[in-house]
């Protein structure tokens, strides 16, 4: 009987130890999780003493930790962006409506002549555009990040669309003093597409060349395989090869404004249209000419979003 209390008293003893220890435990990690709070450390939560179930139970608190810590960092980077956004919009609209008032000033002067008032109106009146195309693309471009931009799927001929297109720009093309080569390839089949995403993309990629290129522009329509490519090439001093991955990047194209070397929002616009409608765009640049190539698919795509 002596030696049967004795087991027990041990074992009492035995279990109130373990029982301490692990209450210890889980005070030293219900601490380390009240330090990890204050100090935005990202260390994980540790027990001091094994112990399965309860380690088990850590695990999953470290892992909504973690999920915790990336969604703070996402918020963070979100609110990053959004003020990078709200700069760049603000530099952006600020530049041509300052230009505005500037000339209405001046042409609050009575001793303007007659030609000078129609020079400064003109300039005010230029500036007016420039300042409703940002406004209408930076609406475009919003609407289509949110899904907002209904698009709707039937044939396009893009041989019609685009050939209408360079009719329309090639006096300005030349003008400018562009040297033109135009390669459309007759009997294409129609692409699925949107016609009106389809003349705004191609309607961009001219603008864009013709804004930020010189010399040298070839436009080339082509069937490789079960696509249709369209391939618009134009030499340019202003771009490098860093540059290249991020010319569909908007922060890109506002930060490029500041240097008078922007490429616009329009590149932005047509990553996202061809995006929506299912169809591969890249960029590149080779011995000064950069290009950009889009590969449309004959047999449609898959889902309009």
């Amino acid at each position: 009987m002596a030696v049967l209390c004795i087991i027990l008293f041990l074992l009492c003893v035995g279990l109130g130890w373990w029982v301490w220890t692990q209450r210890r435990s889980l005070r030293s990690a219900a601490a380390q999780m009240r330090q990890l709070e204050e100090t935005g450390s990202t260390a994980r939560v540790r027990l001091a003493v094994p112990n399965g179930a309860a380690e088990e139970l850590l695990q999953e608190v470290n892992r909504l930790l973690e999920a915790r810590r990336a969604d703070q960092a996402a918020w963070r980077e979100r609110e990053k962006s959004l003020r990078q956004q709200i700069s760049n919009i603000s530099h952006d609209l600020r530049t041509p409506l300052t230009s505005i008032l500037g000339y209405l000033q001046l042409l609050e002067d009575p001793n303007l002549s007659e030609e000078e008032r129609r020079e400064y109106l003109a300039v005010v009146e230029s500036r007016s555009k420039a300042l409703q195309s940002l406004i209408t693309s930076f609406y475009e471009l919003s609407r289509l990040e949110g899904g907002e931009y209904p698009l709707e799927r039937a044939p396009v001929n893009l041989h019609a669309s685009l050939s209408g297109l360079l009719a329309a720009f090639y006096s300005d093309f030349t003008d400018r003093g562009f040297d033109m080569a135009v390669e459309l390839e007759e009997g294409l089949p129609p692409v699925q597409g949107d016609e009106g995403a389809v003349l705004r993309v191609f309607t961009n990629l001219l603008r864009n060349a013709l804004d930020h290129g010189q010399g040298g522009m070839e436009v080339r329509l082509y069937r490789e395989g079960e696509s249709v490519v369209s391939l618009f090439r134009n030499q340019t001093d202003d771009l490098t090869q860093e540059d290249v991955p991020r010319v569909f990047d908007r922060f890109f194209t506002s930060d490029k404004m500041r240097t008078g070397r922007n490429t616009g929002l329009g590149l932005a616009i047509v990553k996202a249209l061809a995006d929506r409608m299912g169809c591969p765009v890249s960029a590149a640049l080779s011995d000064g000419w950069f290009e950009i190539k889009i590969t449309w698919p004959i047999q449609g795509w898959n889902k309009v979003n």
